[in-house]
Order: structure tokens, then C-alpha cells, then sequence
């Protein structure tokens, strides 16, 4: 996944929301909707998501040090769980607390004509955003499904900025049907059950976002078809066999580290054996670019075993 990509999604959404959060802190100086104020809170928190992926992908360009030798490539990681941690908390729970506390004290919503005005005006900066991530999603996508791409992705920021803008635009929707309803009907109560469902959407999402960089933080293989060309590039040549077995390991979204015992042939030198591992990394490296970090282990079958990809016969010893 191009980071360029990830990057301009990022900023294209932090200037959309900064703008719409804005436009909504002042309309809710005029309406005292709590709708308003839930939206300009989960705006303002969906800026900071995106100054921190922006200081994520900055941070995780850093060169591998003695203290981290593999580099940091999973700060882009850990800085996208920060992300739904904060949509969670700053998001999603003030915008819960608000609606039940309008629901159980409702309040007259004043000068409506602000709140419809900047809720339309904040639709169409999302929808700019949301085209965006969008259009970048879709150069790096493939034949995945949306929800296979948010799934299997290896880098974070474009399947947060997808969600974070989704939820922005059917939450702009939300606030819209709240303060609608309690213009036509006059009851106050609409606008707090328009920010409860807000508030309810982004801890969906945040739960989502958090089990999804979870399962990056804890360590992702490359996906089949990079596992697939890894094998094929490993068995290209002469010198290798074939794989008794082989482990990937995402160290970033950009960065693949790659280990295997590979079967050599019985009757090689040192020298031999070296020249093949040598060589099947470049082939490696060549098919596969992220893939930075490789060993292999040289090792033979026993007689008559049959090698292939990654689950073998036991090797001799």
C-alpha cells in the first residue's frame, strides 16, 4: 500500500474536519443542540486522529537503531490504535453522555436555520474527504471488497480515514434527522436521540478500528499472494530444493521480514549452500520489494520426501 496514498487521505480529511469543526462549534453557540455539540466534539477528535497518523508515518521512517534493530516501522501501528482509542473516549462517549443528558433534560433548540445550514456545509467537506480515501483506497485496493480491504490491509491510515469518514458523513446525516425532527415536531427530545445514535456509531467504529491495528500490533503475515510469490522466487533456481517451512511477519506496512529452512542439495559445499541462499534472496527481494528482512536456513530431506510450500517432511537433522 502506497504511503503517498495514506498521506494525502490523511491530510485531505484533517483539513475537511478542522474546517467542519469550526462551522459546528459556532452553530452550536446559536442552537444549544446537543446534536451540534456532539458533532463538533467528534469532528474536532477525528482532526487530532489525523495529526496522529500524520506523526505516526513521520515517527515510523526513523532508522533501526541497537535498541530496535528491525526499525520502526510499527509506530504507524501503534499510533492508528491510539486513533480508536480517542474516537472512542473523546468521540463516542461524550457524544453518548450529551444525548442521555438532553433525553433527560431537553432544552428548545434555537435558530434551527444554523445547525441545517452547517450540517449541509459539513456533509459536502466529508464528502470531499470521503471521495479522497476513496479514489487512494481504490489505486491499492485490487479485487478486495470493502470489507476484505479494511480486513487484510497492512497499513493503516487509508482503512481509518475510510471509516473515520464514513461514520463523519452517516453522523452528519444522524444530526440532521435529530434537529429535522425537532423543528417539525417541537420536541426537544429528537435532537438528544440524534446524538445518543452518533455516539453509538463511533464506538462501533472504534471498536472495529481497534481490533483491527490490534491485530497489526501483535504481528500480521504477508498476504497469500505475497506468500505465494516469496515461494515461487525461493524455488526459481536450481540451488534450492524446495521449503520445509517459512514464516512472514509484517515489521511495518512497508517492511516484510521473511524467515525459512529451505532444502538444499545433499552433496553441497559451504560454499555451495551459501551462493544458494545468496541468491534466492535477491530472487526474493526482486519479486517481492518489502520484503527487507530475510533469513533462510539451509537443511535436506530425507530421502524420498517430497518438498513443498511451507509444510514439508521433517528434515534430517
Amino acid at each position: 500500500m502506497s504511503a503517498e496514498g495514506g498521506t494525502k487521505a490523511v491530510v485531505a480529511a484533517l483539513i475537511a474536519n478542522l474546517g467542519i469543526a469550526v462551522a459546528k462549534f459556532v452553530a452550536f453557540f446559536f442552537t444549544r443542540s446537543s446534536s451540534m455539540l456532539a458533532e463538533g466534539v467528534h469532528s474536532l477528535a477525528d482532526s487530532g486522529n489525523q495529526v496522529l497518523l500524520l506523526v505516526g508515518g513521520k515517527r515510523s521512517k526513523r532508522e533501526a537503531t541497537p535498541l530496535h534493530p528491525f526499525g520502526y516501522g510499527r509506530e504507524r501501528y501503534i499510533y492508528g490504535f491510539l486513533v480508536s482509542i480517542v474516537l472512542f473516549s473523546v468521540g463516542g462517549m461524550f457524544a453518548i453522555y450529551e444525548g442521555y443528558e438532553k433525553i433527560a433534560h431537553p432544552h428548545e433548540l434555537k435558530s434551527w436555520y444554523w445547525a441545517v445550514g452547517v450540517l449541509v456545509f459539513a456533509i459536502i467537506l466529508e464528502t470531499f474527504s470521503f471521495r479522497t480515501a476513496i479514489k487512494e483506497s481504490n489505486a491499492v485496493r485490487g479485487n478486495l471488497s470493502w470489507t476484505q480491504f479494511v480486513r487484510r490491509a497492512k497499513s493503516p491510515e487509508l482503512p481509518i480515514v475510510l471509516l473515520e469518514d464514513l461514520g463523519a458523513l452517516v453522523g452528519l446525516f444522524l444530526a440532521l434527522f435529530g434537529v429535522g425532527l425537532t423543528v417539525i415536531t417541537d420536541e426537544p427530545v429528537w435532537d438528544g436521540i440524534g446524538t445518543l445514535c452518533i455516539g453509538i456509531l463511533l464506538v462501533l467504529i472504534a471498536i472495529v478500528l481497534a481490533l483491527e491495528t490490534r491485530s497489526l500490533l501483535l504481528g500480521e503475515a504477508a498476504d497469500l499472494d505475497t506468500v505465494r510469490a516469496i515461494e515461487a522466487a525461493m524455488t526459481a533456481g536450481d540451488d534450492v530444493e524446495g521449503i520445509i517451512h517459512m514464516r512472514t511477519l509484517h515489521l511495518g506496512p512497508e517492511e516484510l521480514l521473511v524467515a525459512a529452512k529451505i532444502a538444499v542439495h545433499a552433496g553441497d559445499t559451504a560454499a555451495e549452500v551459501a551462493d544458494a541462499i545468496n541468491s534466492a534472496e535477491d530472487r526474493i527481494r526482486t519479486a517481492v520489494p518489502i520484503a527487507r528482512v530475510i533469513y533462510l536456513e539451509p537443511d535436506i530431506y530425507h530421502a524420498g520426501a517430497r518438498p513443498s510450500g511451507g509444510q514439508a517432511a521433517e528434515p534430517t537433522p
